[in-house]
């Protein structure tokens, strides 16, 4: 069995705006620990296969940024997304390119922006799932434990039917549900069948092939006339004609809503998804105060803040609680907490104004 993989790394991160910008978004800076989260995705992969089996798929824009940061990586494993699609174009697009140069090959799609605290299991259960995987045309995801009811992810439902694969229990999915209010939240916690969609995802590059063309045939028609051109001197130019042709959908709802034979295995990765400014107070220490402080600050009487300075200026906080506050060269953050799944409204507001130097 060839196993490879598909980082995908072309979003903009604007919910962790003003660190993450448009010229340097949130997979290519070091949220935790030394090195990028693109580094460090690469990274974990590298415990699985060669370099040369890792595929990264991004825009124009972000192509020398992974050039830089991944050096090693090899030029033609970069795949270039003419145009933003949602994910399950890029999907398509990757599995072609893969199934060209590793025909059959069982394929691992995932983000680049994850933090993974536990790489031991987590390699372990990508194995797992790659086995799985190469069966038929099993489709595998990883279905993180849920902590708390978070409103702010996908859940997926286990039927209940389970098996063991070496070791680690396979489920079979019985649905895939969208964000949930709190109080639904709260019943998936209690029912114990339901986890954190972790948007990764192991298929054989024909099994996806198989679902575009079962459940999104005009993609499928799509991805052809591109398959048909890769290796010719037009690739370039047909990719570019062809995929503006693509629907904006991403793969959840697309396929993975519709498809039989998906499968969930059940991860405590220590995953966050950092999705948001307050992703830090899960993934850092916190002071005595319960304070995430990074850089030059001076802090009294303040409790529950996220507090970052990155232009080196201090910042002096006086009785206050439960904040967010980002200082960067040009462009200073303050909100509450319970908004900083809303920063997006501050950069609509930002466009509105034509302010685009602040994006």
């Amino acid at each position: 069995m060839t196993i490879t993989s598909l980082i995908m790394a072309g979003g903009k991160g604007e919910r962790f705006w003003p660190k993450s910008r448009t010229h340097l978004p949130k997979q290519f800076l070091n949220i935790s620990g030394n090195k990028s989260m693109i580094q460090q995705a690469v990274a974990r992969l590298e415990r699985i296969m060669d370099i040369q089996q890792v595929f990264v798929i991004t825009n124009e824009l972000y192509a020398e940024l992974i050039r830089v940061q991944i050096p090693h990586l090899p030029e033609e494993n970069i795949i270039i997304e003419p145009i933003g699609k949602n994910t399950a174009p890029c999907v398509g697009l990757a599995a072609i390119h893969i199934e060209k140069r590793y025909p059959g090959s069982t394929m691992i799609v995932l983000p680049s922006d994850h933090i993974i605290k536990d790489e031991d299991e987590f390699v372990r259960i990508l194995n797992t799932a790659a086995e799985v995987a190469s069966k038929d045309q099993n489709i595998v995801t990883l279905g993180i434990t849920p902590l708390y009811p978070e409103t702010g992810y996908g859940y997926i439902e286990s039927s209940g039917e389970i098996d063991q694969t070496g070791g680690v229990e396979v489920h079979a999915v019985s649905r895939f549900v969208e964000k949930p209010d709190s109080k639904t939240a709260e019943k998936y916690l209690e029912a114990g069948n339901f986890y954190w969609n972790s948007g990764i995802f192991v298929w054989k590059t024909t099994t996806i092939l198989c679902k575009f063309k079962e459940y999104m045939p005009e993609v499928y028609t799509i991805l052809q006339s591109i398959q048909d051109a890769l290796g010719t001197p037009f690739q370039e130019q047909v990719i570019k004609t062809e995929f503006t042709k693509m629907p904006d959908e991403s793969i959840d709802y697309g396929i993975m809503e519709k498809a039989d034979h998906i499968y969930v295995i059940p991860c405590k990765l220590g995953w966050d998804d950092v999705g948001s400014w307050t992703a830090l107070d899960r993934i850092n220490e916190r002071d005595e105060n319960g304070n995430v402080i990074v850089g030059n600050t001076l802090n009294v009487d303040t409790k529950r803040c996220i507090i970052e300075s990155n232009s080196g200026k201090l910042i002096a906080t006086l009785g206050i609680e439960d904040l967010i506050v980002v200082d960067t060269e040009d462009v200073t953050l303050i909100c509450t907490k319970d908004k900083a799944q809303e920063v997006k409204r501050l950069l609509k507001e930002i466009r509105s104004q034509k302010l685009m130097q602040y994006l």
